[in-house]
């Protein structure tokens, strides 16, 4: 009986070399290195139905940065796939030009900074209260001080409102 992740380990991609990735679970297909160079200029500019053109217009403009062959070919990731659909939807379905892209895609890099730092941050204070709040379940408490009895055996007359016989 051979299991699916064995099938899909086994088996032959697009690209004619095996899936070695590892497997997902969850999907029940292999997780791919979304930042793993695969795609030449032509296949990715179809890919994201552009023209190579475009495609080395933005690798200048810096919105995209694709790997180098030791030739210098370019060389695209899904991860550069995906952010040239994400600037294509930008331009062509929102109407923002490149300026307006460059912008959105450095504030969006500067907010996924933040958010970084302040789980750190979050996290950072969660262990030090998990931490805190075990010391304080372990520690030991002082036995209890026995209560001081009240010396005056009389005071109940002042607290109920009747007057000392002795003030007189």
């Amino acid at each position: 009986m051979s299991s699916d992740k064995s099938k899909v380990e086994g088996s032959v991609g697009d690209s004619g070399q095996a899936d070695t990735d590892s497997y997902d679970e969850e999907r029940g297909s292999p997780q791919i290195d979304l930042d793993q160079p695969l795609y030449v200029i032509s296949v990715a500019a179809e890919l994201v139905d552009m023209h190579p053109q475009t495609l080395r217009l933005y690798e200048r403009k810096g919105l995209i940065e694709p790997s180098r062959s030791a030739g210098k070919t370019r060389l695209y990731s899904q991860r550069n796939i995906e952010q040239l659909r994400e600037i294509r939807r930008l331009t062509q379905e929102l109407g923002v030009n490149l300026a307006g892209v460059e912008e959105i895609i450095r504030l969006r890099a500067r907010l996924d900074q933040l958010q970084n730092s302040m789980e750190g941050r979050i996290s950072n204070l969660q262990t030090q209260l998990r931490d805190h709040l075990d010391s304080l379940r372990n520690r030991q408490l002082p036995a209890p001080k026995e209560r001081a009895t009240d010396t005056r055996r009389g005071g109940a007359h002042e607290e109920n409102g009747a007057a000392d016989p002795s003030d007189n």
